[in-house]
């Protein structure tokens, strides 16, 4: 597997990801903020399914 998320994208997904995590689940946010997970693990792995599909890459580095 190919990185395809940049490092700008990348942090922004981790921090959505654990702020929709942590709403869920220290304020009873809906059950659908840990739907956070998926953000979370395209930032912390650096890849993400979708932009495989759309051939988009946000990464610098070509690997």
């Amino acid at each position: 597997m190919k990185t395809n998320v940049g490092g700008i994208d990348r942090g922004l997904r981790i921090a959505v990801g654990a702020g929709l995590i942590a709403w869920a689940a220290a304020f009873d946010g809906p059950a659908l903020a840990y739907l956070g997970v998926i953000p979370l693990l395209t930032g912390v792995f650096g890849m993400c399914g979708l932009y495989s599909l759309l051939g988009i890459n946000t990464c610098r580095i070509k690997n």
